[in-house]
């Protein structure tokens, strides 16, 4: 009996769970390895920073979701090298492991363009440690303003800046919004959450720039609705304790503010820099590794890259987004054509992406969503957009509980899990001289 074809995926997100669960029935040994031991949802990581949802609640232990799959394993671990030529895969304990196909679904990070140090002040969305952090800076925020004592230093404190207008951007800003005006308006005495400063930054010269012009104007419309200040044709240049300093023209202006989120762009992780440089592979810009229409490395026919690591074009040419849509259809793409390939049969067509629509939610009842071609606003928008996400949570349980949550934040306006954990850059941060020693605030 000949040794079962070796697939490695390398990471557990919608790409490499769809490619591991595509093969179920395909007589090959699958290896999952990822760094965290679940399946993250990230469609709904704003609402875990926004103190709606708990993290287990939109994560799903990796181990349980493929437990009844027998041709597939999971390992817990790191790839941080990879050689082609001997089809092993490195990971940061040293461990190797063999494969035939190898799957690289190890998506993307954040991009803060070349200033590291902004990370500090401006934590981004890409991960549960983040999430719980930038839930800790919107409502140890509130709390420190309660205790100001001046309104100056209260107004610095309830002023939250958002760098970044894509979908990201909007869902934070319009949680914030709603977190400010209405979950937490009776809950302080000193201060009035409603008159919190939220404002969204964007470069460019309208929000949500990669959907429709007539959505984009009805997402700010729903935004500014709210209470948001959409500021646009801004480029930032500083992010530091005082806030964030940006340039408007010619004209340079800081922004005094205490809690900043980036929502800005993303780029390929490391792993995803060295793939490229032992298989001499070409990039794009954000280090997406151009692939063949059959999402595999030219030249090496057994690596696929599916997801926000691939730089696969549309009919036209133009390159797909980093959604949870592309990756899951790459993934299955992946897996039909290992299959065609074990089975001996033709090759599989080039990939064609199947454009169901792109969603992005304002707020409570607020959305704007392009689906096959049409373009909805509000109610419609957010229903639909409510029913999507719940579908495409992997556990049933999750679906329950996350439905559950909505209904109650939906008739209550309130929030869950509205914890602070952790610690921020700015807890240390003293008041200025100006306003005396710390006292008991009053």
């Amino acid at each position: 009996m000949e040794p079962k074809h070796k697939v490695v995926i390398l990471g557990g997100g919608f790409g490499g769970l769809a490619a591991a669960q595509k093969m179920k029935r395909v007589p090959v040994e699958i290896t999952l390895i990822d760094r965290r031991n679940f399946h993250l949802f990230q469609p709904l990581l704003y609402q875990v920073a926004t103190g709606s949802l708990s993290p287990g609640e939109i994560a799903a232990p990796l181990r349980s979701v493929l437990s009844r799959q027998k041709n597939a394993r999971v390992l817990l671990g790191e790839a941080v090298d990879v050689d082609p030529d001997a089809k092993r895969v490195i990971l940061r304990d040293g461990d190797s492991y063999p494969y035939d196909s190898l799957v690289v679904a190890t998506g993307s990070q954040t991009s803060y363009y070349g200033n590291e140090d902004w990370r500090k002040w401006a934590p981004s969305l890409k991960s549960v440690e983040e999430a719980t952090a930038i839930r800790h800076k919107i409502l140890y925020a509130f709390e420190r303003a309660e205790r100001a004592a001046t309104e100056e230093e209260a107004r610095v404190w309830l002023t939250f800046v958002i760098v970044g207008a894509g979908a990201t951007g909007l869902e934070l800003s319009g949680a914030l919004a709603e977190i400010a005006r209405e979950t937490l308006r009776h809950d302080f005495r000193k201060i009035r959450p409603q008159e919190a400063r939220i404002l969204l930054l964007e470069g460019a010269p309208r929000v949500l720039g990669a959907y429709p012009e007539d959505l984009s104007a009805k997402a700010e419309k729903l935004l500014t609705r709210l209470g948001v200040e959409v500021v646009k044709g801004v480029m930032v240049t500083n992010i530091g304790p005082e806030g964030v300093t940006f340039k408007r023209g010619d004209a340079t202006e800081l922004l005094a503010a205490r809690t900043v989120i980036w929502a800005g762009g993303v780029t390929a992780p490391p792993f995803g820099e060295r793939l490229a440089q032992r298989t001499k592979a070409e990039t794009d810009r954000s280090g997406r590794i151009k692939v063949a229409p059959d999402l595999t490395i030219p030249n090496y026919p057994d690596i696929f890259i599916i997801g926000d690591l691939a730089h696969a074009g549309d009919e036209k040419g133009k390159p797909l987004p980093g959604v949870a849509q592309v990756a899951m259809q790459g993934g299955a793409y992946a897996a039909k054509t290992i299959r065609a390939r074990v089975e001996g049969k033709q090759p599989v067509r080039p990939f064609h992406y199947f454009n169901k629509g792109d969603m992005a939610v304002i707020g409570r009842a607020a959305a704007v969503a392009n689906i096959f071609g049409v373009h909805l606003a509000g109610w419609p928008a957010w229903l639909i957009w409510l029913f999507v996400h719940l579908m495409y949570i992997v556990e049933f349980q999750s679906r329950v509980l996350v439905f559950i949550q909505w209904g109650f934040e939906y008739l209550t306006f309130s929030r869950g899990a509205r914890l602070i954990t952790g610690t921020a850059a700015t807890d240390s941060l003293v008041k200025p001289e100006t306003m005396g020693n710390t006292g008991d605030g009053r």
